[in-house]
């Protein structure tokens, strides 16, 4: 496992290894439905973090990795199917890191943090728009920002 999760329980590490997944769907479902192309594309977004994370992040995106289809489709299919029930469900998860951020260590918690909100931006700009053009909704520009967790300092 990674030595930066030695002072957590098992649930806050399984909240740590599902905060993409949820981002994921924050971002993808922002609209409404989370269509076959969003779900695509949510997908590759994530996948590129195994190859392209920080140095220190490239550990903790492998595990996220080997399960982030699964944890995608099966969370998906839990979560309330109306936009902003999702959304509040969704939250509440992303809030628990607030908790669980401050117990790691300092430099891959603001990492972290930063990938997630970097996270949020691609799967919002890969949702459409015409030639790269107003490809963030109203909706997803809100909800990138992750305001439901708080900047680690």
């Amino acid at each position: 496992m990674i030595p930066e999760f030695d002072p957590l329980r098992e649930d806050e590490i399984d909240v740590l290894l599902k905060a993409p997944v949820y981002v994921a769907i924050l971002v993808a479902g922002a609209d409404g439905k989370i269509d076959k192309m969003e779900q695509k594309q949510a997908i590759d977004v994530a996948n590129s973090k195994k190859s392209r994370a920080r140095e220190q992040l490239s550990d903790y995106y492998k595990i996220v990795g080997e399960k982030f289809e699964q944890h995608f489709y099966s969370l998906i299919d839990a979560l309330p199917s109306g936009t902003d029930e999702r959304t509040q469900a969704v939250s509440i998860e992303l809030r628990k890191l607030n908790f669980i951020l401050p117990k790691i260590d300092k430099n891959f918690g603001i990492k972290l943090y930063a990938s997630l909100k970097d996270l949020a931006k691609k799967i919002a700009e890969a949702s459409g728009g015409v030639l790269g053009y107003l490809s963030i909704s109203y909706e997803e520009a809100k909800l990138m920002e992750l305001r439901m967790i708080k900047e680690p300092s």
